[in-house]
């Protein structure tokens, strides 16, 4: 589907793993991530995900991987999965040179819009790391609420990245989506 803004969505395939993995490790580690304002690169270093984690969303059951293109280049991703009366968004990541121009609203909406209409999802329901104040008051100007349950940080695990302080832990967002 081709959107008024030129974004193509689609799910993702074996063959786009490379190509997502180094899509969401820019969106949110090193340097070059610092160029938008997603990035993590002060709370944790090392990997974002990898390419065996990205493999696993996009085989699971009642998962997708919903890819982006813009004039034929993957610019985002984002995971959603089926849980029931409602759908987990998660693996969220926009190309750093188009972040704050729209495009993430334009893909959470299409993100939402597929949960409620292919699955019927009641919710959307993500974890976002709490000291992300300007990503949790975005995600709270989108119709999203804090539900004060929170989850640990996996400390320990390098396939999560490595900590670079020890308050981590992850807040469940939810909105309704009917």
């Amino acid at each position: 589907m081709e959107t008024a803004t030129g974004l193509i969505f689609r799910d993702a395939t074996d063959a786009d793993v490379d190509v997502l993995v180094a899509l969401i490790e820019s969106a949110y580690r090193g340097d070059t991530s610092r160029t938008g304002w997603t990035t993590e690169a002060d709370i944790l270093q090392g990997q974002r995900t990898d390419p065996e984690g990205v493999l696993a969303v996009i085989k699971a059951p009642g998962s997708r991987l919903l890819t982006v293109e813009r004039d034929g280049q993957v610019v985002a991703c984002c995971q959603l999965e089926h849980r029931g009366d409602h759908a987990y968004f998660g693996m969220f990541a926009v190309s750093p040179a188009l972040q704050g121009g729209g495009v993430g609203k334009v893909i959470m909406a299409e993100a939402e819009r597929t949960a409620r209409e292919d699955w019927g999802a009641q919710e959307m329901h993500m974890s976002v790391i709490t000291v992300r104040n300007d990503l949790i008051a975005w995600y709270e100007r989108r119709g999203y609420r804090r539900t004060g349950k929170m989850t640990p940080f996996p400390y320990g695990d390098e396939r999560f990245g490595i900590p670079q302080r020890d308050d981590l832990e992850f807040e469940l967002l939810v909105k309704p989506l009917v």
